[in-house]
């Protein structure tokens, strides 16, 4: 049954989980429809009469939302043929308003009117829609609260934003942080403005005018063969024994190391399957572990044939953590009995630790410091310069697990000495000096 009280707002009873439910329809901000339900928490049979009275009660006490208000000023202010210049002030949303509203409930006009500080912090919950990794969203959030106190202090509106106002934020970044960090900022810079174009609220892009920063090319550190050998010993019966021997044999990276699990391993056949990632990330100032089916690429997906040595090692840590099983009993955490990369107790190991216990390691043994990540680059020098003939640069892609192969050729072309050197014999027998 519907009742109608004023030509603003209408009340009608819903039945939802076989329960009444009160709804309320109105007109928002942006004259677009809106709802409000109220459970009743009454069962459906024999209680309509009562949902009904309920009904009124809402309706009578319900104030329309403040912003939505604005819609109806500016209808008032339309109809009492008020001057252009005085319809302006309907434009700009209050800022206390801002964090209760989200830009589908705002005007365009007044999208284009709010400062690109407020623009960018409500586009988030737009992208955060996407379907993208949780990691990747929490990086354009922290990205965000750097970007909009710097534009928020210039007091640029959305309508004004023009390239050289990015251009000019990008190389006050750059000397603070590197340029990847800015090719971050870019990113989510970017991803607002061209939802801004497509929805009409800008006509230009400022985005297309500016120059996005140079990627800084890193080329990673890598270990002889003697010094992985070294580093093989110095981690035997550790927490790092497992990481390191998967990062510097097989190129493993830390996330792939910490998600490998027992399921993984086909020790018959002798093969494991690169196929579950484990990262952490920061939320609210507490780490989320985000555990997933898949690798970095769909590449990452790899199968890898297993080396005697490494079989046996895994086999030793499996029959200790059945141990420490049956030690612990009610103490021991359950919740990640799959997985390999566990201590006495149980408890995962997460990838920071890796690293930072990587670099304790290295120092208390006098090894020469390199990344935790440099042990994937020191497993793609080592085939690349011990597998000449044999090993190829489509090999070393197919091992690592890149996307593509020009990933790995930019990446380790530099150090393919067996192809220059045929280079060089071709040249020297061409040219005789």
């Amino acid at each position: 049954m519907k009742k109608e009280f004023d030509i603003d707002v209408k009340s009608y009873i819903r039945q939802k989980n076989e329960t009444f439910y009160v709804v309320l329809i109105y007109k928002n901000i942006a004259g677009n429809r809106k709802e409000k339900w109220f459970p009743t928490k009454l069962p459906i049979r024999g209680n309509k009469k009562k949902a009904e009275q309920i009904a009124d009660e809402i309706l009578r006490d319900f104030e329309i939302p403040t912003e939505d208000l604005y819609m109806q000023q500016r209808k008032k202010a339309v109809n009492t043929r008020y001057l252009a210049s005085d319809l302006s002030k309907f434009n700009d949303v209050p800022e206390t308003r801002l964090k209760e509203l989200e830009l589908s409930d705002l005007t365009k006009e007044q999208v284009a009117n709010l400062m690109f500080s407020d623009y960018i912090k409500m586009y988030l919950p737009i992208v955060k829609k996407r379907q993208i990794e949780a990691a990747t969203y929490l990086g354009y959030e922290r990205n965000v609260k750097v970007i909009a106190p710097y534009f928020r202090e210039r007091a640029v509106k959305l309508k004004d934003l023009a390239g050289k106002d990015i251009q000019k934020f990008y190389e006050e970044q750059l000397g603070r942080v590197k340029a990847n960090t800015v090719i971050h900022y870019h990113a989510i810079i970017r991803l607002a403005l061209c939802y801004a174009r497509k929805q009409g609220y800008i006509a230009v892009n400022p985005i297309d005018e500016v120059e996005k920063p140079e990627k800084n090319q890193y080329i990673g550190k890598f270990y002889s063969a003697e010094e992985l050998k070294k580093l093989f010993e110095a981690v035997r019966n550790t927490y790092l024994e497992i990481p390191v021997l998967m990062g510097g044999f097989y190129g493993l990276r830390r996330s792939e190391c910490v998600g490998l699990r027992w399921s993984a391993f086909d020790f018959e056949d002798n093969v494991f399957y690169v196929n579950h990632t484990i990262n952490v990330v920061k939320e609210n100032g507490k780490n989320r572990i985000i555990a997933k089916d898949r690798a970095k690429t769909k590449s990452s997906l790899r199968a890898l044939p297993l080396n005697e040595t490494v079989k046996t090692r895994l086999l030793e840590l499996k029959n200790r953590q059945d141990d420490y099983r049956r030690q612990f009993k009610s103490s021991y955490n359950n919740k990640w009995n799959e997985y390999l990369m566990v201590d006495e107790l149980g408890n995962l190991i997460l990838p920071e630790y890796v690293s930072q216990a990587f670099n304790g390691m290295l120092k208390k043994h006098n090894l020469r410091h390199i990344r935790f990540h440099d042990l994937r680059h020191t497993c793609a020098t080592l085939l690349l310069n011990k597998g000449k003939g044999v090993v190829t640069i489509k090999d070393i892609q197919l091992w690592l697990g890149h996307s593509d192969f020009a990933t790995t050729a930019n990446i380790y072309s530099h150090l393919d000495a067996s192809s220059k050197i045929a280079s060089l014999g071709t040249l020297s027998r061409a040219i005789n000096l």
